[in-house]
């Protein structure tokens, strides 16, 4: 197996630890409990063109993107007592198996070589598994099948750009690490000010299936069309390459993506731009979550592990390292069925 140095942010030291390797499951299950969603389902989502060295992409917010199945991630140390805490049946194969979609850049998504999950998600998934002294088994799945998988055990946590909601929390426990924004963006030249309903009626606006950003535009046309007003054309993509061809080309007037993904786009493109932000639990508020399976006493020991990682700084640099400070958390939390009403688990500051 091949060996990797990684980063770690305490101390200054670097380790050398083995790579590890991704799992990719193929098919699907019925999308019955896909709920919605706040990622971008399936979607192939491509590195790009890079500037600069091979594997990197220059952007003009300043973050050089390392999109090479290099990653050099931040590593954590183990927490003992953390470990400790583990359900029972967590762990005992040594691993944290995380499902991730690897469809969104810079959340999840696949590396230069076509093959290797990389993103965010991971980096903070990772930092997770590193404090309860686990390896990290990545397994790529699809949108649809994450909530089954998850139910059936195959996943021990899914970090995928998970928001938390009503319909999830009945089946779900969820620990949260970062605020949850939907983008709006167009071409360059169009001048869109996307803020409610009345600023998409009558345009074609791309949306993933399944999705909260979906949730969020059903909810609007209703809106429209109560006013007797346009409702907005949804337009529905088999990939992200395919819904940003369909954007830059003018066959699409809107895309409503996950905010990260816009954001980095606008910043490594010279043809798009943000024209709108909503929280991904439009008219509530959300958080994206850590996600397992409810009552099985996971959630309560990743929360613990991400505030560990915020206090010592190795979550903050993740996400400097993908750009996402602006959507840093200054605390985790478990949220389950019965807190999340009274904990009002959308408030993010």
């Amino acid at each position: 197996m091949a060996l990797s140095t990684f980063r770690h942010n305490s101390g200054g030291r670097k380790r050398t630890l083995a790579a590890l390797p991704a799992v990719v499951l193929l098919g699907t299950l019925s999308g019955t409990l896909a709920l919605s969603g706040c990622a971008d389902p399936g979607a192939a989502a491509s590195a790009g063109a890079a500037s600069g060295s091979p594997g990197t992409t220059a952007a003009r917010n300043g973050v050089v993107y390392n999109t090479s199945p290099d990653q050099q991630r931040i590593r954590a140390e183990k927490d003992g007592a953390l470990a400790a805490r583990l359900p029972e049946l967590i762990g005992k194969d040594g691993k944290l198996t995380v499902a991730t979609t690897a469809g969104s850049i810079p959340l999840s998504f696949h590396a230069t070589d076509d093959k290797t999950p990389i993103g965010s998600e991971l980096d903070i998934a990772q930092l997770v598994a590193d404090k309860l002294g686990l390896e990290l088994d990545i397994q790529v799945t699809s949108w649809e099948n994450w909530p089954l998988k998850t139910q059936s055990g195959d996943f021990e946590a899914v970090f995928s750009n998970v928001g938390i909601n009503a319909a999830r929390v009945k089946l779900f426990d969820f620990a949260s690490y970062r605020a949850a924004y939907m983008g709006f963006e167009a071409k360059k030249s169009a001048s869109y000010d996307v803020k409610g309903a009345d600023d998409i009626s009558g345009l074609k606006v791309s949306v993933g299936s399944g999705t909260n950003q979906e949730k969020i535009l059903l909810a609007w046309n209703k809106e429209l069309e109560d006013k007797g007003k346009a409702p907005a054309i949804l337009q529905y993509y088999s990939s992200d390459a395919d819904t940003i061809l369909a954007l830059s080309s003018g066959r699409t007037d809107l895309n409503i993506a996950p905010y990260p993904s816009t954001a980095y786009r606008e910043n490594t493109r010279d043809d798009l731009k943000i024209v709108g932000k909503v929280n991904a639990g439009w008219p509530s508020e959300t958080l994206v979550a850590a996600t397992s399976l409810k009552g099985n006493g996971l959630a309560p020991v990743i929360t613990e592990a991400l505030n560990s990682a915020i206090k010592d700084g190795s979550y903050g640099e993740v996400l400097e390292r993908w750009g996402l400070s602006e959507e840093a958390l200054p605390e985790s939390k478990t949220v389950t069925e019965a807190t999340f009403g009274s904990a009002q688990a959308g408030k993010t500051r």
